[in-house]
């Protein structure tokens, strides 16, 4: 899919949060001073539209130094605000770049039940498929035979080995059978899929643990990304979930699903602002083309309804 052509896709997941923000800028903002009511209505919104209390903060008070007290548009507001949403999003627009020196480069996928992880993982061999690379799978998930099944499919459309066990196998013997094989056929990247029983926390963090632990066994470094798959229809508990994640496991990256299922797009901006962890995919659909790089400005754009192009190069805002 062209670059082009998943801006529009992403713009089409957007809509309902779009509309949430657009249409009441659209009744706030018909050639209005931008005055301390109105910049109370519109962190108002922002907040409403789930980037949360410091990004709405942050923006907030940009737009209070730059144009406070000017005649301004609903069109200049939504741009101003794309830029301004934006200049929150760059530092994390980090794609999940493989190391080539390593064979495997190996991913842990973590997250919970519903998220889409196992299909993220489907998606993410897909791409690298398309990039030329070799990938191995792991069903690590070995409490939902559904999971299993689902990563098999994946792995057959993906030309992928999938290694996986009987229901409730040792998830991480089979990550160590896998990085064995992976390792022997020099494949580029081992994907490893997990449970996500969060209501069982003590026994998720042993799960975790003991996978890396073992992992560790062949190669000292590894896992050498793991990667935290977030459902955008949470909203402000996908913060939540964030922390929890991070006390069981170290989280180098963030993957944000079903964008198009959801009127809270805002999220990511909150997520952002809060942790600062790259945002390396977002997803829009079920297609494996619908799983992408991220892409501050076009998502920013894509979430306020602004049909302006990006703003000319220039130092990024002070945090």
């Amino acid at each position: 899919m062209a670059l082009g052509s998943f801006f529009n896709r992403l713009k089409e997941g957007l809509t309902r949060s779009t509309a949430k923000i657009a249409e009441t800028i659209a009744a706030v903002f018909k050639k209005r001073r931008l005055d301390d009511e109105a910049l109370e209505e519109l962190e108002d919104l922002l907040i409403s539209a789930d980037l949360g209390v410091d990004a709405a903060a942050r923006v907030i008070a940009e737009f209070r130094r730059t144009r406070f007290g000017k005649e301004v548009t609903d069109e200049e507001i939504k741009q101003a605000l794309a830029e301004e949403i934006a200049a929150i999003l760059k530092p994390v627009a980090i794609p999940l770049v493989l190391n080539p020196a390593l064979k495997p480069h190996v991913v842990l996928v973590v997250g919970v039940n519903g998220t889409g992880k196992t299909t993220t993982i489907g998606k993410l061999a897909q791409m690298y498929r398309d990039e030329g690379k070799r990938a191995v799978l792991v069903a690590g998930d070995t409490f939902r035979a559904a999971a299993v099944e689902q990563l098999q499919i994946w792995g057959q459309r993906t030309g992928s080995p999938v290694i996986s066990g009987g229901q409730n196998a040792d998830s991480a013997g089979l990550a160590f059978d896998a990085l064995t094989q992976a390792r022997e056929e020099k494949a580029d990247v081992l994907l490893i899929d997990t449970a996500g029983r969060l209501h069982n926390k003590a026994a998720l963090m042993d799960e975790l643990a003991k996978m890396i632990r073992v992992l560790r066994k062949q190669d000292e470094t590894a896992p050498h990304s793991v990667l935290l798959v977030l459902d955008a229809t949470t909203g402000q508990n996908a913060v939540q979930q964030v922390k929890v994640f991070k006390e069981l496991v170290a989280v180098t990256g963030l993957v944000v699903t079903k964008l198009d299922g959801s009127a809270r797009g805002g999220i990511v901006v909150a997520l952002a602002e809060t942790f600062g962890l790259p945002v390396h995919a977002v997803g829009v659909g079920e297609k494996a083309g619908d799983l992408r790089p991220f892409d501050a400005f076009d998502f920013a754009r894509g979430l306020v309804g602004s049909e302006a192009g990006p703003p000319p190069a220039g130092p990024p805002l002070a945090r």
